[in-house]
């Protein structure tokens, strides 16, 4: 037996389709703490774009703390090696790099 047809033209099928993406996108973004964009497409998404920058510099923050304690655990054999010094340059690109976000003063 055919199965009834859900929508009546492939137009009402991809509107439905974007309409489902689009809540998914707001579920996603509203479950990650970011505020909604504004309705209006050429007025700025200021509190948005704040609040990412924001969870960037919290993101880097924590991963440059794990990393030196990762490195600040480890055995003085481990910390003679070339390993640890690759490891100490790791940590200092993501230390430029959380210094250049945090410059960023909104």
């Amino acid at each position: 037996m055919p199965q009834e047809r859900k929508y009546i033209s492939r137009a009402q099928r991809q509107a439905a389709y974007r309409q489902r993406c689009k809540c998914a996108r707001q579920i996603e973004q509203t479950s990650r703490g970011l505020p909604a964009l504004p309705a209006i497409s050429n007025f700025p998404g200021w509190p948005r774009w704040k609040a990412s920058i924001r969870m960037v510099r919290e993101l880097l923050q924590q991963t440059t703390d794990e990393m030196q304690e990762y490195y600040d655990e480890r055995t003085e054999e481990w910390l003679e090696g070339d390993r640890a010094e690759e490891h100490l340059d790791r940590i200092d690109s993501v230390q430029e790099i959380l210094d250049t976000v945090s410059e960023l003063d909104w």
